[in-house]
Protein backbone atom coordinates (compact mmCIF):
# COMPACT_ATOMS: atom_id res chain seq x y z
CA UNK A 1 0.00 0.00 0.00
CA UNK A 2 1.58 3.20 -1.27
CA UNK A 3 0.83 6.29 1.82
CA UNK A 4 1.25 8.83 0.01
CA UNK A 5 -1.45 11.08 -1.77
CA UNK A 6 -1.23 14.18 -4.09
CA UNK A 7 -2.63 17.17 -2.32
CA UNK A 8 -5.23 17.71 -5.10
CA UNK A 9 -6.80 14.73 -4.61
CA UNK A 10 -7.13 15.06 -0.65
CA UNK A 11 -9.03 18.33 -1.28
CA UNK A 12 -12.80 17.64 -1.93
CA UNK A 13 -12.21 14.23 0.09
CA UNK A 14 -15.05 13.37 2.40
CA UNK A 15 -15.00 13.49 5.89
CA UNK A 16 -16.89 11.50 8.23
CA UNK A 17 -18.03 11.29 12.03
CA UNK A 18 -16.95 8.35 14.95
CA UNK A 19 -20.95 6.52 13.42
CA UNK A 20 -19.57 6.76 9.87
CA UNK A 21 -22.26 9.50 9.35
CA UNK A 22 -20.96 12.12 6.57
CA UNK A 23 -20.40 15.84 8.19
CA UNK A 24 -18.23 17.65 5.74
CA UNK A 25 -14.99 17.72 3.46
CA UNK A 26 -11.62 18.74 3.26
CA UNK A 27 -11.48 22.06 1.51
CA UNK A 28 -7.87 23.30 1.96
CA UNK A 29 -4.38 21.85 3.86
CA UNK A 30 -2.40 23.98 5.59
CA UNK A 31 1.45 23.15 5.86
CA UNK A 32 4.28 24.57 7.85
CA UNK A 33 6.03 26.54 5.75
CA UNK A 34 9.35 25.38 6.26
CA UNK A 35 9.26 21.75 6.75
CA UNK A 36 6.34 21.21 4.62
CA UNK A 37 4.49 19.17 7.24
CA UNK A 38 0.63 19.09 7.47
CA UNK A 39 -1.22 21.09 10.73
CA UNK A 40 -4.46 21.22 9.66
CA UNK A 41 -7.06 20.61 7.16
CA UNK A 42 -9.91 23.01 6.93
CA UNK A 43 -12.95 21.37 6.98
CA UNK A 44 -16.07 22.42 5.33
CA UNK A 45 -19.78 21.37 5.62
CA UNK A 46 -23.26 23.28 5.27
CA UNK A 47 -24.61 25.85 2.27
CA UNK A 48 -25.42 25.68 -1.35
CA UNK A 49 -23.17 25.79 -4.29
CA UNK A 50 -20.19 27.12 -1.51
CA UNK A 51 -22.31 29.56 -0.45
CA UNK A 52 -22.81 30.04 3.42
CA UNK A 53 -20.53 27.10 4.27
CA UNK A 54 -19.38 26.67 7.77
CA UNK A 55 -15.11 26.25 7.81
CA UNK A 56 -13.01 24.84 10.48
CA UNK A 57 -9.53 23.76 10.93
CA UNK A 58 -9.18 20.61 12.32
CA UNK A 59 -6.13 19.30 13.23
CA UNK A 60 -4.64 16.72 11.08
CA UNK A 61 -3.89 13.86 13.30
CA UNK A 62 -7.42 14.18 14.21
CA UNK A 63 -7.89 12.52 10.69
CA UNK A 64 -7.71 8.92 9.85
CA UNK A 65 -8.12 7.56 6.45
CA UNK A 66 -10.87 4.76 6.49
CA UNK A 67 -11.15 2.77 2.59
CA UNK A 68 -14.31 1.04 3.34
CA UNK A 69 -15.98 5.09 3.44
CA UNK A 70 -13.60 6.14 1.22
CA UNK A 71 -12.93 9.25 3.04
CA UNK A 72 -11.20 10.88 6.22
CA UNK A 73 -12.87 9.64 9.83
CA UNK A 74 -12.75 11.78 13.20
CA UNK A 75 -12.84 11.15 16.45
CA UNK A 76 -15.43 14.00 16.96
CA UNK A 77 -19.24 14.54 16.13
CA UNK A 78 -20.32 17.71 14.00
CA UNK A 79 -21.70 19.05 17.68
CA UNK A 80 -18.44 19.03 19.05
CA UNK A 81 -17.46 21.12 16.12
CA UNK A 82 -19.76 23.63 16.99
CA UNK A 83 -18.20 26.25 19.47
CA UNK A 84 -14.85 25.46 17.94
CA UNK A 85 -11.90 27.85 15.83
CA UNK A 86 -13.50 29.33 12.58
CA UNK A 87 -11.56 30.15 9.19
CA UNK A 88 -13.54 32.58 7.06
CA UNK A 89 -11.55 31.59 3.88
CA UNK A 90 -10.01 35.22 3.51
CA UNK A 91 -7.23 34.33 6.13
CA UNK A 92 -6.94 33.05 9.63
CA UNK A 93 -4.50 34.52 12.35
CA UNK A 94 -2.16 31.63 11.86
CA UNK A 95 -0.38 32.77 15.05
CA UNK A 96 1.33 29.90 17.71
CA UNK A 97 -1.40 31.11 20.31
CA UNK A 98 -4.21 30.09 17.45
CA UNK A 99 -2.23 27.02 16.28
CA UNK A 100 -2.36 25.78 20.06
CA UNK A 101 -5.92 26.95 21.06
CA UNK A 102 -6.97 24.82 17.71
CA UNK A 103 -5.32 21.26 19.08
CA UNK A 104 -6.45 21.93 22.68
CA UNK A 105 -10.05 22.58 21.16
CA UNK A 106 -10.14 19.07 19.67
CA UNK A 107 -7.89 17.40 22.94
CA UNK A 108 -4.79 16.47 19.74
CA UNK A 109 -1.75 16.14 20.64
CA UNK A 110 0.41 18.61 18.85
CA UNK A 111 2.61 17.99 16.28
CA UNK A 112 5.21 20.16 17.26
Amino acid sequence: MNNLIESDKVIGTEVYGPDGAHIGEVERLILEKVDGRVAHAVLSFGGFLGMAQDRYPLPWNKLTYNEDLGGFQVDITREQIDGAPTYNGDGYDWSEENNRRIYDHYGAQPYW
